[in-house]
């Protein structure tokens, strides 16, 4: 699908636009039709296939191009792109699950993984599932069932930042042939490739990183051919959680400057992280780029970059948090992550995961996404909110 001897800067450019043979522009153009002609004789169409162009929930046009260039920056064989990142995790679960399959998935994971696999698939479905601290092999080891079909991984773990080892996970879910998927969001392709380290199938939030400008919601699938067909047809076609070509061509122009933003992103998180780890108010600092992280060695191992997103917390009370968020003018108070502004959100000591998470976590913590700012102004917002709340 790609010429891979070609950079991922380059690749992240060019791959999957071509100039458009009805009008010579240099970008393809946004194919905002929901519908395609029909050959002469239609009749022997599959109306739900996917192999041309037919209806835009069985594929369109821009949906088709941004798949080819995530295809290509995942290095992987083919690729689905859906709604949104949700969409994509579901979509996975629901056409390779059947019930009295069983499934191992991390204890560190977001929110909709957590509902999906800890409830609703257990309960609609009678799927059964084992959440796992999936950065001890060991533990999934033990968590290994004769009928276990697929082991969900993410990492980077949201919210703490955990690290899973991708290769040694792989191969030992293929010793028992289970079947292995990556939440790559918080690395983004720039940073980790999965596919190259064994993994089946990574899994991305596009809304996130690839997309980047916080304008457009999508999700990834990326791995082999024989699956993703099947997905295309159960979960795209079947339950309609298409791409709007709108969002598609939005993304497929934000991924383009992928690589110049993620060393941004890369750059202002480390430093931001070593400042905060030398503040007095400061009670921890997870980030895996960090030399004190106990996840450090495995990170320089299987990532290129160590990500925009790290945690914190504060020698504070619960009102503190809050008014440390109110006092930044820079650092905006959101959710989401891998936006051109850096986002925080304070996560109280009231989660429902709190179980799941270290020590350290569960007396609240930010969640910080370094943006593409200057770093000094980044430190400066940070400092001076410290101040105004005595810390």
């Amino acid at each position: 699908m790609s010429n891979q001897k070609l950079s991922f800067q380059t690749r992240a450019v060019h791959e999957g636009n071509t100039v458009d043979k009805e009008t010579g522009a240099i970008h393809k153009p946004i194919t905002m039709s929901n519908s395609y002609e029909l050959p002469y004789d239609p009749t022997a169409i599959n109306w739900s296939g996917a192999s041309g162009n037919l209806y835009t929930r069985n594929g369109g046009a821009n949906q088709k191009y941004l798949q080819e260039k995530i295809a290509s920056l995942e290095n992987g064989e083919d690729c689905i792109v859906l709604a949104s990142g949700v969409a994509a995790l579901s979509g996975l679960f629901f056409a390779l699950l059947e019930s009295g399959d069983h499934v191992i998935f991390s204890n560190i994971t977001y929110i909709a993984v957590y509902r999906l696999l800890g409830e609703l698939f257990n309960h609609k479905f009678k799927v059964e599932t084992t959440i796992v601290d999936t950065s001890d092999i060991e533990k999934v080891r033990a968590a290994i069932r004769p009928n276990t079909k697929l082991i969900h991984i993410e990492t980077p773990g949201n919210p703490t930042l955990s690290i899973s080892d991708i290769s040694s996970l792989a191969e030992l879910a293929h010793q028992h042939d289970i079947l292995l998927s990556v939440d790559n969001t918080f690395a983004s392709p720039y940073n980790q490739r999965p596919l190259e380290l064994g993994a089946d199938f990574t899994v991305e939030s596009l809304t996130k990183y690839i997309n980047g400008h916080g304008d457009a919601m999508g999700g990834a699938i990326i791995g082999k051919t024989r699956y993703l067909d099947i997905i295309r047809a159960q979960s795209q076609i079947n339950l309609g959680a298409t791409i709007s070509p709108f969002n598609a061509w939005l993304i497929m122009r934000g991924c383009v400057t992928l690589p110049l933003r993620m060393k941004q992103h890369n750059e202002n998180a480390l430093r931001i992280a070593q400042w905060l780890e030398k503040q007095p108010g400061v009670s921890f600092v997870s980030y895996p780029g960090l030399e004190s992280n106990p996840y450090h060695q495995l990170a320089k191992k299987q990532m290129f970059g160590f990500g925009g997103v790290l945690s914190f917390g504060l020698k504070a009370d619960h009102d503190t948090y809050n008014q440390f968020v109110s006092h930044l003018n820079i650092i905006t108070s959101a959710v989401s992550l891998g936006h051109e502004g850096s986002l925080i959100v304070f996560i109280g000591e009231n989660d429902e995961r709190q179980y799941l998470y270290p020590e350290e976590f569960h007396n609240g913590f930010l969640r910080f996404s370094a943006g593409i700012e200057d770093t000094d102004d980044l430190i400066d917002d940070l400092h001076q909110a410290f101040e105004k709340v005595g810390l």
